[in-house]
C-alpha cells in the first residue's frame, strides 16, 4: 500500500492511498490526515472497507504532496555509509551520528528546492527513510518491526558551509524546502529487507551516487533502539538513514547544486522523488 497526502484544485490536502492509476481519497472516512491514518493501522491497512467506501478519483487529477506535510520529529543520520564517511575523510562512528532536521523544510514530489545567496555550497543526498508507526519508548532491536509502518525517500539537502561553520548541523540542514520527502509511503509489508535496497540520485540525467542500503553502518534495528532509548518515538517520526558516496561535498572538484537543473532521488521499491532546483532568497 501507499499512503500519500495530496489536493486537488477543489480541497486542501488530505490523505490518500495511491492504488495503481488511481487515488482513494481517505477524508470522508473521517482520516483528518496521514498520521491519523498510521494510528489507526494495522486494522485500517486490511480494511476492505476503505477501498470499498473511499472515492476514487484518477491521479492525474491529484497534485502529491510531501506523504507526511508536517512530521512531529525528523531524525538524520551522518555519515551512515561506509562509503560517504571515506570520501567525508571522517572516521566510522562508534554510535549513531543523529541530528534534527526541522518540519518547516519539509516538501513534496516536483516542488522546487530554493537555493538562498546565505550559501554557496548546497548539497544533496538521497537517503531511505524509516516512518513510525508505533511509538515506543526502549525499544529492543529485535522488536524493531513491531514499530515502523513503512519507508519513503528524502532528500536531505544541505548548505555545507553553513553545516560546517560550527559543530551543529540542524540550521544548515533546515532551510526553506530543504527537506524533499515522497511520493508516497511505501507500507513495511511490501519492503521485505529494507537492507537491501537499490539507492541512486542523479541531476539533470547524470547518477551522481548509486549505493546499496546493504552498505548501512547502522541498520534500522540499531537506530530505532538508539534513539528510543533517548526519546519516545511518535507515530509519524520519520528517521532519515543517512546518505551514500557521491555527495557533492565528497568529489573532485566538489560539485554543488545549481538553479535550473532537475535532482531524482530513487529507492528500490519505493520509487523516484523528482526536484527541481531554482534560485530563492
Amino acid at each position: 500500500m501507499k499512503l500519500i497526502t495530496f489536493r486537488t484544485a477543489d480541497t486542501a490536502p488530505r490523505p490518500g492511498l495511491l492504488v495503481d492509476d488511481f487515488v482513494l481519497d481517505l477524508a470522508p472516512l473521517g482520516f483528518a490526515d496521514a498520521i491519523a491514518y498510521i494510528r489507526a493501522c494495522p486494522e485500517a491497512l486490511h480494511d476492505p472497507a476503505i477501498k470499498a467506501n473511499a472515492p476514487q478519483l484518477p491521479v492525474e487529477h491529484a497534485r502529491l504532496l510531501a506523504p507526511i506535510p508536517n512530521p512531529p520529529r525528523i531524525f538524520c543520520v551522518g555519515l551512515n555509509y561506509r562509503d560517504h564517511a571515506v570520501e567525508s575523510k571522517m572516521e566510522l562512528p562508534k554510535v549513531p551520528t543523529i541530528f534534527l532536521k526541522l518540519a518547516s523544510a519539509v516538501i513534496g514530489p516536483e516542488e522546487p528546492v530554493r537555493i538562498p545567496s546565505l550559501t554557496q555550497q548546497p548539497d544533496y543526498e538521497v537517503e531511505l527513510a524509516i516512518v513510525i508507526g508505533k511509538p515506543g519508548r526502549n525499544i529492543a532491536k529485535e522488536n524493531w518491526q513491531n514499530h515502523v509502518f513503512g519507508y519513503t525517500i528524502l532528500n536531505d539537502v544541505s548548505a555545507r558551509d553553513i553545516q560546517f561553520a560550527t559543530s551543529q548541523w540542524t540550521l544548515g540542514k533546515s532551510f526553506y524546502t530543504f527537506c524533499p520527502i515522497g511520493p508516497a509511503i511505501v507500507t513495511a509489508d511490501e519492503i521485505p529487507d529494507p537492507h537491501s535496497l537499490d539507492i541512486r540520485l542523479s541531476i539533470s540525467g547524470e547518477v551522481l551516487q548509486h549505493s546499496s542500503t546493504r552498505e548501512l553502518i547502522f541498520k534500522a534495528p540499531e537506530l530505532i533502539s538508539h534513539i528510543s532509548s533517548i526519546t519516545e518515538l511518535q507515530t509519524g517520526d520519520i528517521i532519515s538513514t543517512g546518505t551514500p558516496a557521491g555527495v557533492g561535498l565528497g568529489r573532485t572538484p566538489q560539485r554543488w547544486l545549481h538553479p535550473g537543473e532537475t535532482m531524482t532521488a530513487e529507492i528500490e521499491g519505493l520509487g523516484r522523488l523528482i526536484n527541481p532546483v531554482v534560485a530563492g532568497e
